[in-house]
């Protein structure tokens, strides 16, 4: 059997990735944009902070309660409902007359990402065989990579040119044509996945799945550590200028962009534990680097693309893992992996805003390289658990 994926069912995987970028964008808009929406509205910093909070929280609530309310809808259908209410929503922002409707948005979006994020790859590795499911999964993942790295400077030149109104009305309309894109080209043949209540807290509560969960959870503290102050590190600690800081996002994003090529042809030959030990390796490997090296942008560069790349080996292959542990509860599995994802992503940020003041950038990569060693040793943990998915068949 070849191991390349055929060119229907790969166009498919790559319209699910546009919608996984659309969704990622959408929730990083706020960041990216967060001055234009402050003046935009006349809101306070704190204000304009809470609209990222309000997001997350919803989201890393809905993504697995939807599952065990709405799970076992068909996969496309779910897809198309999330895109629906976060398209929607993203233009109710833009309409917004007052604050309160602007938090009310927020959740709205929250609850259809909630939908979006952790069905997609379960869609995606659902659409091709076996074999090819690391893969399958590696190219969806692309859209969140491209928009983990670019995603808040788009949103932020977005918001400067358009304003952050024409900002989120732009991101619903492209939300609608990806869903009108998605009705027509991927095929609705995968069923959903009726998952009980106590389905979730058994992963939850299982030693084994816990650890598997928390590998993403600080392996993504690990990362935003450092990566959410990346501008004042190349300001203050490499005494760089706007450009040296696009030119770094620009870095990030190719790197993060070949890094994922990597991991769609490797995930063929190779096991998702020792990608996974690869990745968060290198990471660690990496701090070490930018921790050692002198403080000059040009190996702040390199230290950045070996970041990226790193990062982009983890994030397909966690869910690449996920699926391949509980094969008959992917659905639960992934979205449990989103949360946890976001939870790392919001925890990272905290972390970053109290160390960094009072500690500076060698303060930031210490708490990186303490996440990521902790992640290491999850990995360790639950691999030594043995999960074996039978065991935990659906009720």
């Amino acid at each position: 059997m070849s191991n390349s994926i055929p060119a229907q069912p790969l166009f498919a995987l790559r319209l699910l990735s546009l919608a996984y970028f659309i969704q990622a964008v959408g929730a990083l808009s706020v960041v990216g944009s967060l001055e234009a929406i402050s003046r935009e509205w006349a809101l306070s910093a704190s204000q304009s902070a809470y609209l990222i909070t309000v997001f997350g929280v919803t989201f890393a609530l809905a993504a697995p309660l939807l599952q065990v309310v709405l799970g076992y809808l068909p996969r496309r259908r779910q897809v198309l409902l999330g895109l629906g209410l976060f398209s929607t929503a993203s233009m109710l922002f833009a309409f917004a007359p007052s604050y309160e409707v602007l938090l009310a948005s927020r959740v709205l979006m929250g609850i259809g990402a909630g939908f979006i994020g952790p069905v997609l790859g379960a869609l995606g590795s659902n659409l091709v065989e076996r074999d090819q499911q690391g893969s399958a999964i590696a190219v969806v993942l692309l859209g969140l990579s491209v928009a983990g790295l670019a995603g808040m400077p788009i949103t932020a030149w977005l918001a400067h040119v358009w304003g952050a109104r024409n900002l989120f009305m732009g991101i619903g309309l492209a939300g609608m044509v990806t869903a009108m894109l998605i009705l027509w080209r991927v095929p609705n043949k995968v069923a959903g996945e009726r998952v009980a209540l106590r389905s979730m807290l058994r992963l939850l509560t299982d030693p084994g799945s816990l650890s598997a969960l928390l590998v993403v959870f600080f392996v993504t503290t690990g990362v935003f550590s450092t990566y959410a102050f990346l501008t004042p590190i190349i300001r203050n600690d490499y005494h760089g200028d706007p450009a040296d800081v696009s030119l770094a996002l620009t870095v990030l994003g190719v790197a993060g962009v070949l890094g994922n090529l990597f991991v769609t042809r490797a995930a063929r030959y190779l096991s998702a534990v020792i990608m996974l030990v690869a990745g968060v390796g290198l990471l660690m490997a990496d701090v070490l680097f930018m921790w050692m090296a002198p403080s000059q942008l040009g190996w702040l560069l390199v230290a950045l693309v070996l970041w990226a790349f790193a990062t982009d080996i983890v994030w397909p292959t966690q869910q690449r893992r996920m699926v391949e542990l509980r094969p008959e509860q992917r659905g639960i599995a992934l979205a449990l992996t989103a949360s946890f994802l976001f939870c790392g992503i919001g925890l990272g940020s905290a972390i970053a805003g109290w160390v960094y003041p009072a500690y500076g950038y060698a303060g930031l990569l210490a708490s990186s390289l303490l996440s990521l060693s902790l992640a290491l040793g999850c990995l360790v943990l639950s691999e030594r658990r043995a999960l074996p998915a039978s065991a935990d068949a659906m009720a």
